[in-house]
């Protein structure tokens, strides 16, 4: 699984950008600079009127790159483009009406034909996921689960059948920046391994190198999301320069854990 080859070498750094945030050359642009500075896996989101699991950094992407027009057969054609160059394993993560909207025989179809290599659909619940499994078998497409500190005894269930990398949240609540990481991941992160083979990292409220090398010390890589829309947000059609370094910085901190 091409997904697996961001975690063979070293541990992971994954960073998460809004397409169309403030526009798709942009995106593309962001998505250069981050590999060029070391991520291992890219992480798409494809922009939704009501992103649930996102905090008000992301929401606000969300909703700029709506109110830019973007589309996601805008979002399919930069990926087409990216692909000419860009290597590392990258995934979509959306929301399931998107994927619904579309057609999800001819969304899941087109992430294969394009590169793309997993899907996260942070509002489907694992009892539901065979809506989608069958056409990601069918394509080749991994769906990612995710693990929460709510999972609890559900944990070993979903990492048993967990393909591409197992998603592990940080944190109760929405994504965003938190001064401070509480949640018990060593328990999550030994029962995801008792379970699976397969590497997990852990998203949502990650934006220091401290935090970063502290979740990369406890797991196979680190998911970064709004600390880097924030660079959008603050520098637009500029930010690529930022992310570049800031993904580098990242980067350099997850390869050398603390244990």
């Amino acid at each position: 699984m091409k997904i697996q080859q961001a975690f063979a070498r070293d541990k992971a750094f994954i960073p998460f950008i809004t397409c169309g945030d403030p526009d798709l050359e942009t995106t593309a642009a962001v998505v250069r600079a981050a590999v060029a500075n070391g991520a291992d896996l890219v992480e798409l989101g494809i922009p939704f009127s009501d992103p649930t699991a996102e905090g008000v950094v992301i929401q606000a992407a969300n909703l700029r790159a709506l109110q830019g027009g973007v589309t996601t057969d805008k979002i399919f054609d930069m990926v087409r483009d990216l692909r000419r160059d860009v290597t590392v394993p990258m995934v979509f993560m959306t929301y399931a009406n998107v994927v619904f909207s579309y057609d999800a025989e001819k969304f899941i179809s087109t992430c294969a034909q394009i590169g793309i290599d997993g899907l996260i659909l942070p509002d489907l619940p694992f009892e539901e996921k065979d809506e989608f499994l069958p056409l990601c078998h069918k394509y080749g497409v991994a769906l990612i689960s995710l693990i929460a500190p709510t999972s609890e005894n559900r944990i070993a269930m979903i990492a048993r059948e967990a393909e591409g990398f197992v998603y592990i949240v940080s944190s109760l609540g929405v994504t965003g920046v938190r001064s401070e990481i509480k949640t018990d991941l060593t328990s999550i992160v030994a029962a995801v391994r008792a379970n699976t083979k397969i590497p997990c990292a852990v998203g949502f409220g990650i934006s220091t190198p401290a935090q970063a090398r502290q979740m990369a010390a406890l797991s196979d890589g680190a998911i970064v999301g709004s600390a880097i829309i924030k660079l959008l947000a603050k520098h637009g059609k500029a930010a690529p320069k930022f992310v570049g370094e800031y993904v580098r910085e990242m980067k350099t901190a997850v390869s050398s854990p603390k244990t």
